[in-house]
């Protein structure tokens, strides 16, 4: 079976690799912080999942959301944004709510970016803004970011 294209352009996952080294340094005992994915070690307290079980039982969450998101959602993004930045925006075209932000840089590439577009990515960056704009069809070209490093010279 032939691979896929755009999966063989993608770079290796660092949390896939980082999760490798910190199994192999637990095997061999060493007590590892993790600071990598985000996930808790603690329980969520109860009173946040006493409202997540209030919000499952709610019969009008059983629906999907609208496509764009909430409007009331949408409109406190631009209500936000005016506040923060004085700047107007329309809550119908110009805020979008999606999942997370992983989803919403991936829909964003493939909504702007065509094959061949060449997309400036810091490096380091987080792994969904390089692969977002390669699983777009689109070129990555990195641009160094750091102490002593200057931003506008390495463009």
């Amino acid at each position: 079976m032939e691979e896929f294209k755009r999966i063989k352009r993608l770079p290796p996952y660092v949390f896939s690799i980082v999760n490798e080294l910190k199994v192999k340094a637990r095997a061999r005992g060493e007590d590892i912080i993790d600071f990598g994915m985000g996930n808790p070690d603690l329980a969520t307290p109860d009173h946040i999942v006493d409202k997540l079980v209030e919000a499952a039982r709610n019969s009008r969450n059983h629906r999907y959301s609208a496509s764009r998101g909430i409007t009331k959602l949408r409109h406190g993004i631009c209500d936000w944004y005016h506040r923060r930045y004085a700047v107007e925006l329309d809550p119908d075209t110009e805020a979008i709510a999606t999942i997370g932000a992983k989803e919403g840089l991936s829909h964003l590439a493939l909504a702007i970016a065509d094959a061949g577009d060449v997309a400036l990515v810091p490096n380091p960056s987080y792994p969904i803004h390089p692969y977002s704009v390669i699983i777009a069809g689109g070129d990555v070209r990195h641009v160094r970011l750091g102490p002593g490093e200057d931003f506008f010279a390495n463009l």
